[in-house]
Formats: C-alpha cells, sequence, structure tokens
C-alpha cells in the first residue's frame, strides 16, 4: 500500500450515543449532574452489551462519554461544514483543566480538529445526555430544547 492508497481517518463524535453504529466508549461521567466531569479511559473500548450493562437503569449517554463517526447532515449539529455543538461549548463554557486531557480520540476527533485545544478544555465538562436543570447548560446542548428560541445565545449573557 502506498501513501496514496491510505483512506483519510474517520472523523469521530466526541458525544454520540454509545449505541451508534461503531462507538467506543472512551470516558466515564463522574462529579454530580450539576458539575459533571469524564474520567478518561487509558483506551478505548468497543461498545458491547456488558459494557452497556454498567449502566444499569441508568441510560448509557447519562454513564459514558462516546465516540462514533461523525454523522456529518445527518446530526442536528451539523451545520454543512462545522459542527455547531463544538462551537458552542468553545463559545460558551468556561475551561474546567489547564491542560489537555488524555484523551484516546484526539486525533479523529470532530471537535478537536474545529475548535482544537479550547474545546478539549472545556470537554471534560460535557455529558452527551444531559440530566441538568441549568437552562443555560441545556441551551449549549440543544438550543432548541430550551422554550421559546432556537438561538438564545443574545438573551444568555453569562453562564453558570
Amino acid at each position: 500500500m502506498t501513501a496514496s492508497d491510505k483512506k483519510p481517518p474517520v472523523i469521530q463524535c466526541p458525544s454520540a450515543q454509545p449505541t451508534n453504529p461503531g462507538a467506543v466508549v472512551f470516558g466515564v461521567v463522574t462529579g454530580t449532574t450539576e458539575s459533571p466531569r469524564i474520567g478518561y479511559l487509558t483506551e478505548a473500548q468497543p461498545v458491547t452489551e456488558s459494557l452497556l450493562a454498567l449502566a444499569g437503569q441508568a441510560n448509557p449517554g447519562q454513564v459514558f462519554r462516546a465516540a462514533s463517526p461523525c454523522a456529518g447532515g445527518g446530526c442536528k449539529h451539523f451545520d454543512g461544514t462545522d459542527c455547531r455543538l463544538a462551537t458552542r461549548i468553545a463559545q460558551f463554557l468556561d475551561p474546567v483543566v489547564n491542560s489537555l486531557p488524555a484523551c484516546e480520540i484526539r486525533p479523529t476527533c470532530r471537535w478537536f480538529r474545529q475548535e482544537g485545544r479550547v474545546a478539549c478544555l472545556r470537554c471534560p465538562q460535557v455529558v452527551t445526555e444531559v440530566c441538568t436543570t441549568d437552562e443555560y447548560r441545556r441551551w449549549i446542548a440543544d438550543p432548541e430544547s430550551v422554550a421559546g428560541t432556537s438561538d438564545k445565545s443574545e438573551n444568555i449573557s453569562s453562564g453558570p
């Protein structure tokens, strides 16, 4: 195989549902509902039924951070070029770490490729299935989930 025969790497969404095809778990949610933190695994794990069972009664997206191939235009966050979720995270969340987390998916991560270090410094507080009642964090995750507007960025002046 020559260098020209190599396929480009599959770009991964770092906030995928663990049940998505091709998903790997790269972190576990720790902390509290209002102040979650991701504990990064030293090696991403393929999703299996036994791994999903470790979530117990919770939804796997509340317990695990998973990555799967980016759905591109099939995702409500993708605008045709960029991930709007990554943009909101980079713009509206404060950093929670000072150095890049030891993340197994960084080389293929859509957020890192798009936003760089800025996204990584905020990533440890991102949970795929948002359980908080904090309207600001719910808006960052999904602007359409907050009643009254699909773009609250001008109405919400500061975060938590």
